[in-house]
């Protein structure tokens, strides 16, 4: 089965002179973990492109009308998240189109496609998050979906600002638009935590009032424009919100989960690597001495951001020092390995020199202190350092011929 993607509308191409609104983001077939089928895919790719090059004409025209705004420094900030936004979910559809490969999708590619659906979505400038929601740090973690309403959210929000003045046709658009934002908010409701539901109940039910009013008021050939904007505005910042403390929240369960499961591998790291200590001071002498820490005396797992974020760092830091303890013993019992299999190597070189049997003798007394140096629990690593120059320099010696021969 072959089926083919619209061709991108170039940018401003729409012929309009205004940002005309460009209606809500298509809904996301699939979820994450799961896949999808070829014709989800294809209607959901072919509704996303039409999306997204109409936003694409739109902000276009909202960067223009920020651009004469006498406020224009007060935009230029949601115009940068907006564009950002849209440049990842535009990055994200052709990642999207390419695996689709005109519907020649298999189980395998069905379930890459539900995973860059439903997977994390980069969106640049790094900033983005904090610009959206200042206690943000790092990026947000959004899906696909997510991003697409966010982007549906701060459109109508600069609309909104801009007060861009509707046509009679745009009304029953916006109206509409602002009718399917009030149904997204009121599904996020479920969500929000229990401490704060009931007033987000109540700022849906005042929208949902004056969102009635308005459109009675349009019904009745009323100019609804003064009235329009603000409705958008308020609507569009309250599910910008919802959006935002919703990845918020799905970032710190992610990073408690990354927590326990770091956790976790640290505490095995910890067990083994004070195994092989054992091995090393029973095996060399000097051997290290380096402080292996204890990741359980970091405590549980916090759950609060803030906390989470502290104990991330804690628990970096002793996978860095469980990383150079690890090291300095297993070099300490490398270098006792690579001595004794140097010494065994050299013994052989001396004897297939042909070197005067004196000399040999010597050599071989040298390779005999080596060995019970060797034998030896723990071995002397100096005495062993310096019993194998002594070897080298007498060997080199020994085999350099007499004096002034080439």
């Amino acid at each position: 089965m072959s089926l083919d993607l619209p061709s991108p509308t170039p940018a401003g191409s729409s012929g309009s002179s205004g940002p005309a609104a460009t209606g809500s983001a298509p809904d996301a077939p699939g979820r994450l973990g799961g896949t999808v089928t070829p014709q989800e895919a294809f209607g959901f790719l072919r509704d996303l492109g039409v999306w997204r090059d109409r936003r694409k004409n739109e902000l276009d025209g909202l960067d223009s009308a920020a651009l004469a705004s006498s406020e224009r420094d007060s935009f230029s900030r949601d115009m940068l998240v907006s564009m950002a936004l849209w440049k990842a979910i535009s990055d994200r559809y052709d990642l999207l189109a390419v695996t689709f490969d005109s519907g020649r999708v298999g189980p395998s590619e069905a379930q890459k496609i539900a995973a860059l659906i439903w997977g994390r979505l980069d969106v640049a400038p790094g900033s983005a998050a904090g610009v959206i929601a200042p206690s943000t740090s790092g990026a947000l973690a959004l899906s696909l979906p997510e991003a697409c309403r966010l982007s549906d959210a701060m459109t109508s929000s600069l609309r909104a600002r801009l007060s861009l003045e509707p046509s009679g046709a745009e009304v029953g658009t916006r109206l509409k638009d602002v009718r399917e934002t009030v149904e997204r908010i009121r599904d996020q409701v479920v969500i929000v935590p229990p401490t704060e539901r009931e007033a987000t109940r109540r700022l849906v039910q005042r929208l949902d009032q004056r969102l009635i009013d308005v459109t009675e008021r349009a019904r009745r050939g009323a100019d609804v424009g003064g009235l329009l904007a603000p409705l958008e505005y308020d609507a569009s910042t309250l599910e910008r919100d919802l959006i935002v403390e919703a990845g918020q929240r799905l970032d710190a369960a992610r990073d408690a989960a990354r927590a326990t499961q770091l956790r976790t591998e640290l505490a095995a790291r910890g067990g083994a690597i004070h195994l092989l200590e054992d091995q090393a001071v029973a095996a060399v002498t000097p051997a290290p001495r380096l402080a292996i820490p204890d990741v359980m005396a970091l405590g549980e797992v916090p759950t609060t951001r803030q906390a989470l974020e502290a104990y991330l760092g804690r628990l970096d830091a002793v996978g860095r020092a469980l990383t150079r303890a690890h090291a300095a013993y297993a070099d300490a019992l490398a270098e006792r390995d690579e001595a004794h299999g140097l010494v065994g190597a050299l013994g052989a070189q001396a004897r297939a020199a042909g070197i005067p049997v004196g000399l040999l003798a010597d050599l071989e007394e040298l390779s005999a202190r080596l060995e019970r140096a060797f034998a030896a629990s723990p071995t002397d690593m100096a005495r062993v350092r310096a019993l194998t120059a002594a070897f080298q320099t007498y060997l080199r010696t020994a085999t350099a011929g007499p004096p002034g021969r080439p």
